[in-house]
């Protein structure tokens, strides 16, 4: 049992192991002060594993359904989709995105890498990653002058930006994908795959946007890196700059799995989803005392 006054999701941490990814979420955490678990993650091994589950689970148990069915009955099955869709893209890409344009640095968002955590109510309030390594560049202040990491194997330095955004959108979008098409199916063809990831590109001009508010932030820089992960995800075939037309290569590949994995029945009593808050502004996150 954790000591008196002690969180016990973060009581097993090792504040003495110098990890990069520390670093950045301690930095990830002051963007939200009020709800700090609302961008970055933890490491699974320094947490309680109570409540938590991994990323992929959400493809064949019942939860996000429940979660779904359960909004749909307030606001219909189109809205409760995009509401999902957009919970999903937070916790893959929203979680990381923040550190990517400002520092240059991204965990592996892979969904062997994710775990989530699930509140009292059964709503996902934080994310965690099996393997806390960070891509990371050569300027980075992780890599001591010799080029070697400061931070023994916690660390992996790509080439340059390019590879660093490259590597990144890869991730996200082979982690988004099929959590994709168990949304299509799920919500019974009421939100088009298209249009989850024209939210997703939505999401990147929207961070972009509200971080370059920051003070210290360089606005140019950030703006750079966003715009070329919407062009590494656009040379996907993704239509993450909001084409008119569905992309037939996404829907297709969305009926074809709809068409062999029926979604799983749903259970009861979760609670509906809300949107994520922009950075230093009032929203939902962290309920847990600081």
């Amino acid at each position: 049992m954790a000591p008196r006054g002690e969180n016990p999701l973060t009581a097993g941490m090792d504040d003495q192991r110098p990890l990069a990814l520390h670093e950045s979420c301690q930095r990830l955490r002051e963007l939200h002060p009020l709800y700090p678990r609302t961008y970055g993650v933890t490491v699974l091994a320094e947490v309680n594993k109570r409540r938590w589950c991994p990323m992929d689970s959400v493809l064949t148990i019942d939860r996000l359904g429940s979660v779904f069915d359960e909004t749909a009955t307030v606001a219909g099955r189109r809205m409760a989709g995009n509401l999902l869709a957009g919970r999903l893209t937070h916790e893959v890409l929203g979680r990381v995105l923040p550190v990517v344009l400002l520092e240059g640095r991204a965990w592996d968002t892979g969904l062997e890498n994710l775990w989530v955590h699930f509140d009292s109510d059964n709503d996902i309030d934080w994310a965690a990653v099996v393997d806390p390594t960070m891509r990371v560049l050569p300027d980075d202040p992780a890599i001591g002058y010799d080029g070697r990491p400061l931070h023994r194997d916690a660390v992996v330095v790509l080439p340059d930006e390019s590879a660093l955004i490259t590597w990144v959108a890869h991730r996200c979008h082979r982690a988004l994908a099929p959590l994709f098409v168990w949304l299509h199916g799920v919500s019974e063809r009421a939100v088009p795959v298209a249009s989850m990831w024209q939210a997703v590109g939505s999401a990147v001009v929207m961070a972009a946007s509200q971080l370059r508010r920051l003070p210290g932030n360089n606005e140019a820089v950030s703006f750079r890196r966003s715009q070329a992960m919407l062009d590494v995800m656009a040379g996907f075939g993704l239509p993450v700059r909001g084409t008119t037309a569905p992309s037939r290569r996404v829907e297709s590949l969305a009926c074809t799995v709809a068409a062999h994995e029926r979604p799983q029945p749903a259970g009861r009593h979760l609670r509906a989803l809300s949107h994520v808050p922009a950075p230093a502004a009032a929203g939902r996150g962290d309920r847990t005392p600081r």
